[in-house]
């Protein structure tokens, strides 16, 4: 059994650091949390084998949001909103979208990520969760127009 997780190293290294690094957009820190959720899938291997891509994406954008929650109070403010003219960087961008994906219940949060962070197809998402794929589709919808509340207009990535 461990020999398929050696078999699959790579491919859930590469999901776990692709999740964390869509929510922090920092090499280094994605790097570390792709490394522990690969520590934890290894200890639970024979639980978490079956569907081992999407659950190593969860447990690396948790432990990504938990990097932000573990922020200054003022680096963890509100999300940012500019006024003409002034700087919205990338990074201020992917900090403001980890703060508001925090925010998100458990489960809009997983949907969200699985589908769009991590980009599973609905079916594989749904089936990551323990879902139905109408439930899929609900939940991400819920979880995108809290996300566009929370993150306001111009957050948009076309500027």
């Amino acid at each position: 059994m461990k020999a398929d997780f050696a078999d699959r190293f790579q491919e859930l290294y590469g999901v776990g650091y692709r999740a964390a690094y869509g929510v922090l957009g920092d090499r280094v820190e994605a790097e570390d949390c792709a490394q522990e959720a690969l520590a934890r899938a290894l200890v639970r291997w024979d639980r978490v084998q079956g569907y081992a891509p999407a659950w190593v994406a969860r447990v690396s954008v948790n432990l990504a949001l938990d990097r932000i929650r573990s922020q200054t109070r003022q680096e963890r403010s509100r999300p940012t909103h500019v006024s003409e003219g002034s700087s919205y960087d990338l990074a201020d961008r992917r900090r403001d979208l980890g703060v508001a994906l925090a925010a998100l219940p458990r489960r809009q949060r997983e949907a969200v990520v699985l589908r769009y962070l991590v980009d599973l197809p609905e079916a594989e998402a749904a089936g990551a969760m323990g879902c139905t794929i109408g439930t899929i589709k609900s939940t991400v919808a819920r979880g995108l127009d809290r996300l566009r509340a929370e993150m306001g207009p111009r957050w948009a990535w076309d500027e």
